[in-house]
């Protein structure tokens, strides 16, 4: 069953991807901007941020002073604090090690585009680990639906677009669990292939102690 192509909705591809290169010459090149021009949190990851932090202390950057702030997982709310942040002087000569080294805490900011990914990819997997063994014709049709709605409404518009791409050459497969598992852990692989990680093996085996049974140990009973 192939995923319905949706000729009507704008592709996102063919628009221009917009970075703050050229936009945000304050800001460190190459980050993915939404539709209103501003730095989308979903697109970017939090270690794309953390060229602030060399941009900031570099010697001759402008209003940081030399001030080494650590992102260390400060995200989107702590670039923000970060450019609310850049206008502030100290004296150095009453400025300590505490203070030059600011740790900003991310655990209540917006998901970057790496924690939504991991919670996407998990939701995937465990879905699939509990899908029927074989499906009947309406389970196939809402496995579908929900597999080309995700392609469609995922926030990071260019991941939803490679994603449409992929599920475009390779059609689902949702006759039943086994397929589905091996399907999204092929495409997970060519996320990883993409992203220079590691792939994982397909095995249903595999899948099922990774995502619905456990590791025979009984660590995770």
């Amino acid at each position: 069953m192939a995923i319905p192509n949706n000729s009507s909705d704008p592709d996102v591809s063919t628009q221009p991807r917009r970075t703050t290169k050229e936009t945000h010459p304050n800001l460190p090149p190459g980050l993915i901007l939404d539709e209103n021009g501003k730095v989308c949190k979903v697109c970017n990851s939090w270690q794309d941020f953390a060229k602030i932090k060399k941009k900031q202390s570099a010697p001759g950057s402008g209003d940081g002073k030399g001030r080494n702030v650590l992102l260390g997982g400060a995200g989107m709310g702590g670039f923000a604090s970060l450019l609310s942040n850049s206008n502030t002087t100290s004296n150095p000569a009453f400025t300590s090690k505490a203070d030059k080294e600011v740790v900003l805490d991310r655990k209540d900011c917006p998901p970057d585009t790496a924690a939504l990914g991991r919670s996407t990819w998990t939701f995937l997997h465990t879905t699939a680990a509990y899908y029927p063994l074989q499906a009947n014709s309406n389970q196939q049709f809402q496995m579908t639906s929900l597999l080309s709605s995700l392609s469609i409404f995922y926030p990071c518009n260019w991941c939803a677009t490679d994603f449409q791409k992929d599920i475009r050459k390779n059609p689902p497969d949702v006759s039943g669990r086994e397929g589905l598992m091996r399907w999204l852990c092929e495409r997970h692989n060519e996320v990883n292939q993409k992203l220079g990680k590691i792939t994982f093996d397909c095995g249903i085996k595999n899948l099922d102690e990774r995502w619905k049974d456990g590791p025979e140990d009984g660590r995770c009973d």
